[in-house]
């Protein structure tokens, strides 16, 4: 790693993070292949209550095996982060589909260039490794997060990431599955933190070897996270579009009522004019409550910013080359 460090007063931790779950047939593989890519990092394998032989292959092969007894994905991840202690992070699962030859490429982009996150965004000319459904999901949830949050990913999803010391430290994390990526994706765009990305080689399973990911069931879940998501981060936005919903409704419903009335002097219809005026009032409560709770989410991101800056970032352009890392004087 020292072709890509250039602090002379010590080489940087490198963790390597690997959440699993019955990947008895592709985690030897895994933990071989980043140990020869990154030979001075420590690779930590976290098993997530699997039934086969995952942990005991992980540790035969080299790998910092530990237990992680709250199932799913998120849950894992955030018992990783706030276990393990490095300046770098590279997250990749356990399945084999990742290249770790590229993995030198994502650590190298943190230090150098004083990123917070580097993805590895999935290129693969393989039609086994992407199953149709994925490919479309992984698509429409993309465009979905760059809508709303920014245009700034292409592949929101990806397993793979590089990761600083103090973006991992501070990452307030809520999600509990597969809809982790999501995120880390929207805390970085939300927080404007440095990162990029760099297409890398995605593969496929091997026989025998099956996807944890539900296109369906996962994927409602990842679309009601981007909804949690943006209720707490943009709650103008979203209780606008509820209140604009509301006013919508209170204006078909009194349209023809208020036609009526003005053609005869009438209101033959009460019960739809109460129902009417009552959206209205509905779109008006919704608009102040997206109001009051925009400001909450201002300062609630401004305490995260806090956090963040506490903690000494990674090597790049803007840093004294002899600053410390990690809180070492």
């Amino acid at each position: 790693m020292s072709a890509i460090w250039n602090d002379t007063a010590r080489a940087p931790r490198i963790a390597v993070l690997v959440p699993c779950y019955n990947e008895v047939q592709t985690i030897g593989g895994v933990v071989e292949g980043f140990a020869a890519a990154l030979p001075d990092a420590r690779i930590y394998v976290y098993d997530n209550n699997s039934t086969d032989d995952t942990a005991r292959v992980a540790a035969e092969c080299g790998a910092i095996v530990r237990n992680a007894p709250l199932q799913g994905k998120g849950n894992v991840v955030h018992r990783m982060f706030a276990d393990v202690e490095a300046d770098v992070y590279l997250l990749v699962d356990g399945d084999g589909t990742y290249e770790a030859a590229a993995a030198p490429k994502l650590i190298g982009a943190v230090l150098q260039d004083g990123l917070d996150m580097v993805c590895g965004s999935r290129v693969s000319f393989d039609e086994g490794a992407y199953r149709a459904g994925h490919k479309f999901g992984n698509r429409f949830l993309t465009g979905v997060v760059r809508a709303i949050f920014g245009r700034q990913f292409q592949d929101m999803l990806t397993g793979y990431r590089a990761l600083s010391r103090r973006f991992v430290k501070s990452f307030p994390a809520h999600s509990s599955g597969f809809e982790i990526e999501t995120e880390l994706t929207v805390h970085t765009l939300q927080m404007r933190l440095p990162s990029a990305e760099i297409e890398t080689a995605y593969g496929a399973r091997p026989d025998g070897s099956a996807s944890k990911l539900n296109t369906f069931h996962d994927g409602f879940r990842i679309l009601m996270m981007i909804g949690l998501l943006v209720r707490e981060e943009r709650p103008l936005l979203f209780f606008g579009l509820a209140g604009g919903l509301a006013w919508l409704a209170a204006v078909v419903l009194a349209t023809p009522v208020l036609s009526h009335y003005f053609a005869t002097g009438m209101v033959p219809r009460y019960p739809t004019l109460l129902v009417s005026v009552g959206a209205a009032l509905v779109g008006l409560l919704s608009f102040v409550c997206g109001l009051v709770l925009d400001t909450v989410s201002r300062a609630r991101l401004e305490q995260r910013r806090l956090a963040y800056l506490v903690l000494p970032g990674p090597a790049g352009p803007g840093r004294p080359p002899d600053a410390p890392l990690s809180g070492e004087a």
